[in-house]
């Protein structure tokens, strides 16, 4: 039983003669609370029961000894962090080396000598008592860390939905497309995952941050004028050229909200490499920094086609809604020149999750 400060140490005295348990007791129970066995079947039920601080331990004892006696408490989590100090009339270095081996803290040698072992068992009972409340320090440290990381996590996510709510506020468009495209994406994540190329990059925890990033994908168009944006028609060139901003607006953007949050780790770095490069293209033709192939940060693929379908597949001011058929075959033409080839083949096999996903989050008219 763990010491606390209204309660006396256990200590577990186990040994075959009566009269050693009738002189133990006699010494230890003013000081401290004393367990009696007589075998080591029984000293094991009892710290089995109730953990004590300490056991006392003869070794030579009938059916099982005291070396196995103390192998099977320290193979109990339960019991494995209980001090034992072997009584002894073995005087032999193997004996110690054996005892100490199977985890005893010390040796009391026998005819035993009453200030020798109140001696040594106040030791080792202080001892524990300080490895005790070592332990519970830890124990509530941990906690603690994980409290306080969970009030980071809680407010990076408060963050990135505030932003959020001002990408779709701007926007009249979007609809439910930041939903879609985030889980079209995870489950694209998800789906590369089983390539070996990608097993060891694409953790859950990794797409899961990915997942998290996606919905800032246009964060930069919150500094796009309401004339170009919220256009009913084509855009001109002119216009085109100042809505393609919005890659390089949403990196910055993101970048001095990671500065002022003093954020040095992946939060919002990953959302940043998907707002400005989730409109390149595979081959090189798209933008804003005209990167091609694998120089494409691996989430901003993802989200290319996730993005491309999302907007084929829904209604737009300037638009009608694409039938699915006709949306998934523009993707497949798409492969390796607008979209990575393994994207795509992922995008292919998760069919059943995408249409799964769009009749859940489909736009209210």
């Amino acid at each position: 039983m763990t010491t606390t400060a209204n309660e006396r140490p256990t200590v577990l005295v186990v040994d075959d003669t009566p009269a050693n348990l009738s002189l133990l007791n006699s010494l230890l129970k003013d000081l401290y609370r004393v367990k009696l066995a007589n075998n080591g079947i029984k000293a094991l039920e009892l710290a089995a029961a109730a953990p004590p601080d300490l056991v006392l331990l003869d070794i030579m004892m009938p059916e099982m000894d005291g070396y196995e006696v103390c192998r099977r408490l320290k193979a109990n989590n339960a019991t494995s962090h209980v001090p034992v100090i072997f009584l002894t009339a073995k005087t032999e270095i193997e004996d110690e080396e054996l005892g100490f081996s199977v985890g005893a803290v010390d040796f009391i040698h026998k005819p035993i000598s009453p200030p020798i072992v109140m001696a040594r068992v106040r030791t080792q009972l202080q001892v524990k008592a300080w490895q005790d409340f070592l332990q519970d320090q830890n124990a509530w440290l941990t906690k603690e860390v994980e409290r306080r990381l969970s009030d980071v996590n809680r407010l990076q996510e408060a963050s990135i939905m505030v932003m959020v709510s001002l990408a779709e506020f701007r926007d009249e468009c979007t609809g439910n497309h930041i939903r879609r495209t985030q889980e079209y994406t995870r489950v694209l994540a998800e789906r590369l995952a089983h390539l070996p190329q990608y097993t060891n990059l694409l953790t859950a925890e990794h797409i899961e941050l990915i997942a998290k990033s996606a919905p800032l994908h246009d964060i930069g168009k919150i500094a796009i004028p309401d004339h170009i944006l919220l256009k009913p028609g084509k855009l001109t060139a002119e216009e085109f050229d100042i809505m393609k901003t919005h890659t390089t607006r949403g990196y910055d953007m993101l970048r001095t909200a990671a500065k002022h949050m003093g954020d040095n780790g992946e939060f919002l770095a990953m959302a940043m490499e998907i707002a400005r490069s989730h409109q390149e293209k595979w081959d090189g033709s798209g933008y804003p920094d005209g990167l091609a192939g694998d120089a494409i940060p691996l989430a901003a693929r993802l989200m290319a086609a996730a993005d491309v379908f999302d907007a084929l597949t829904t209604v737009r001011p300037y638009k009608t809604a694409m039938p699915h058929e006709q949306a998934v075959a523009i993707i497949v033409q798409g492969s390796g020149s607008h979209f990575d080839p393994q994207v795509v083949e992922a995008f292919m096999a998760s069919q059943e999750d995408l249409q799964r996903i769009a009749a859940k989050w489909v736009d209210e008219v």
